[in-house]
């Protein structure tokens, strides 16, 4: 059994969903049910589809999750540089945070690769 909680990757993305929070409260109030909601959704489903991925018995199947993982990862960077076009964030915190999720990405996309070549042998 794996535990999803040892990983970087999964407590680096937790550390994440504590960022984005706290970022989102100071969007404008008619953007609550729209990017807001969209950028919390992404920021959650990154650690959650580690943890969820962690428990399947496959490497195929961990490495599926860790795609999602990824997407979400891209997704949340896209929805962040659409809140900094808007003015939501000021740029400074737009590319301090984007950086972050940047350096996640490319972290999670290595651990999905070494997952996968587990299958291989």
């Amino acid at each position: 059994m794996r535990n999803f909680r040892e990983y970087d990757v999964w407590i680096d993305a937790m550390k994440m969903v504590n960022v984005i929070y706290d970022l989102a409260n100071d969007f404008p109030k008619n953007e609550r049910f729209v990017l807001v909601s969209q950028i919390t959704r992404s920021a959650v489903s990154i650690p959650s589809n580690i943890a969820e991925g962690a428990s399947r018995n496959s490497e195929k199947d961990f490495g599926r999750f860790l795609e999602i993982s990824l997407g979400s990862a891209y997704e949340l960077e896209t929805q962040l540089r659409i809140a900094e076009g808007r003015n939501y964030i000021k740029k400074k915190n737009s590319v301090e945070i984007v950086e972050e999720i940047i350096s996640l990405q490319k972290r999670i996309s290595a651990f999905r690769k070494r997952v996968l070549s587990k299958t291989k042998n």
